[in-house]
Formats: structure tokens, sequence, C-alpha cells
């Protein structure tokens, strides 16, 4: 197969007897640098790249990928053109949010090729002494959701905006709509949700962004709230790690946070009125909503479907458990559970709830 180099402006390919240094050049303004590759890829993955600077196809096809090919498992675009023998796509070919593929096309200097800055400097300088914005209006006011204020004093940072933030949380807390709930073992489960093994809920929804709350277990086991203490607009919150904190005059109880992401809207009417996260905390009491970091991985690690009934039937045996004989003659008559578990039953030891269920504690 004829090897590829850099091309002239004619389209020539240029021999490596022509001059070319250390930096090859994968199809057109593409340098290749075989170590920095070989550092991302690993030498035994690496084809179709020679140590001396060639490659066997040109950058185009990496991101084109070869026609009339169909995936069939789902191959890395890398591996499609021949570049790596195996990896397999883990990002739905959300190529852009990849890091390998950020990795990739940095070792092949796409991102690095210092003439290719340069020329966007000196562009970057031209235009800005030739022209320059002269408004800059609040999207929301050109849409018609807002009258004032006009004009955007944030260079449209959008993520850092009060304004932006508070219409969000209106938005979020106007448009949740009620889920199919389900009984298990006397509590309520919303179908369709995903549940940490610490009783929080996790929605996603069309648009991808991911809706957090504590199911009704939680809410049973504890009672009303105080306070709910929610992290800001703007907190990154990694799967597992502590998200917000109950409160009740008997103590607190952190839960974990479902998934790993950036917090962008916080649900208002439950931090004014925690009660409604108690009364209904799959819909008016959810807590906040999430832009996900890596939500794939992350609902792996959630129960879904069968699997929530298992673990919370399970749950419910072991609350059974501390609860004693006398509560559990109750459940095995159908009954269903009080709606304040340690109000009903404040010996039990609000940590030891906290411990068992939620899995978490104060430091000392």
């Amino acid at each position: 197969m004829k090897r590829i180099g850099a091309k002239s402006k004619e389209g020539r390919a240029l021999s490596g007897d022509q001059g070319m240094d250390k930096r090859r050049l994968i199809g057109i303004d593409q340098p290749f640098d075989y170590e920095a590759v070989v550092s991302v890829t690993g030498p035994d993955y690496v084809q179709n790249l020679g140590r001396d600077g060639f490659a066997f196809r040109p950058y185009e096809q990496i991101k084109e990928g070869p026609p009339g090919f169909h995936l069939g498992e789902k191959e890395c675009v890398w591996m499609r053109a021949g570049i790596i023998n195996f990896r397999l796509c883990n990002q739905d070919y959300d190529c852009y949010n990849c890091p390998f593929d950020r990795h990739m096309r940095q070792a092949m200097g796409e991102e690095t090729s210092s003439g290719m800055k340069e020329r966007e400097g000196s562009r970057s300088s031209r235009v800005t002494e030739h022209y320059h914005v002269t408004a800059r209006p609040c999207i929301h006011y050109l849409s018609g959701r807002l009258t004032s204020p006009g004009t955007c004093t944030g260079k449209y940072e959008c993520h850092r905006c009060a304004v932006h933030q508070r219409l969000n949380s209106q938005e979020e807390a106007q448009n949740v709509e009620q889920p199919k709930l389900t009984n298990i073992s006397g509590y309520r489960v919303a179908d369709g949700y995903y549940y940490h093994m610490g009783h929080a809920w996790a929605q996603v929804s069309q648009d991808g962004y991911v809706r957090i709350g504590i199911d009704d277990f939680t809410s049973r086991l504890f009672g009303p709230a105080d306070e709910v203490e929610l992290p800001p607009v703007g907190t990154t919150l990694r799967q597992g790690e502590v998200g917000w904190v109950l409160s009740r005059s008997h103590g607190t109880a952190a839960m974990q946070s479902p998934v790993t992401g950036t917090v962008i809207a916080v649900n208002p009417r439950a931090k004014k009125n925690p009660e409604i996260v108690h009364a209904d905390p799959y819909r008016d009491g959810w807590l906040f909503l999430l832009d996900p970091a890596d939500l794939k991985l992350n609902l792996k690690g959630l129960y879904f479907g069968k699997e929530t009934f298992r673990w919370l039937e399970n749950e419910n045996r072991n609350l059974l458990d501390l609860l004693g004989e006398e509560y559990g003659r109750l459940a095995a008559t159908g009954g269903e559970p009080v709606n304040d578990i340690f109000g009903e039953f404040p010996e039990i030891g609000w940590d030891l709830l906290v411990r068992s269920f939620l899995h978490t504690a104060e430091n000392a």
C-alpha cells in the first residue's frame, strides 16, 4: 500500500528524502509524532504508522471512516481507520468529549501545531482591530422570558449567571411530571428511576440531564426534615460522595450523590419548604439537576427495574430486624409503614439508621 506523507500545494506526496523533519504530516496540516502517539496507545497497538514519520492512511479517513463500513461492535473510529488494533467506543461516538480521542489528536499534532496557533493568533488580532461588538443583549431578553436586564454583563457565561440559574430552577420546578409509582414492601418506588444504595434516586431526562432526589424509604425512615442543605449551582459532585444533608432536631443525615456531574439547577421549593421533600419525594420534592460527566458508567452502579425490587425488599427486612418483633408482626399483617418511622421509634437511634441505610456518618 502506498504511504502518504505531507502534501505540497499541488497535492503531491513528498518523500522522506525531501527534507521533512521529525514531525511528519498525516494528510493536510496534520503533524505526526510517532513517539507521542505511542505514549497514548502503547507500541503494541499502533499500526499503519511508521516510526519514520509516514502514515499509511490520511487523517481525513480517521475522522470519516472508510466508505460503506458498518459498525457491528462499536469499534472506536481510530480502530476503524486501522491506526490502533483494538478499542471499543464507550462514548456513543461523541468524539468531541472523548478523552482518548482528544489525546490522540493532541499526539498527532492537531491541537499543538505552533504554526496553526500563530495563524489563529494573527487572525484574531486582525479581526479585533477592525471590528467590535455593538451590543450584548441577554439571551433571555431576546427570547421574551425577561423584560430586564436587557444586557448581558457576564460575557455570555450563563452557567455563572444568577439570573440564568434562577430561571432554570423555576422552569425545572414547573416541568416535573408525575411518575408512575409501584409499591414495594409498602414503600413507593417511581418507575423508570435509577436508585443508589444510599437511597437517592436519579431520573435521566430527554435532554440528558439528571434530576436527583430521595426515595420514599428515606422519607418515611427519617420523617420530615427541618432543613435540606443542597449544593450550590456550579458545584461538581462525584458518585458516592456526600452531596447534600437532611437535618432534623435529632441530628443530620448526609446522603451520597448517585451520579457524577455539575449542579445546574436547585429546587427552590425544597430549600424553602423542606416538608415537601417528605410529602412528595419523586415530583415536587426533587432536590437538584445535574449535568452528568460519565452517565453511562455511573448508571451501571445503580439499581433499576427488578434489581430495585430485590434491593428494597432486602432493605425492608434489615429495617424490620432493627425495629424488633412488634413492628415485624405489624408488617406481617399487611400494615403500611408509618409515615415517620424514627418519630415513632426514636429508641432505635438516629445515627444507627444513617449508618445502616445511607452509609454515611459524621466525622469524629
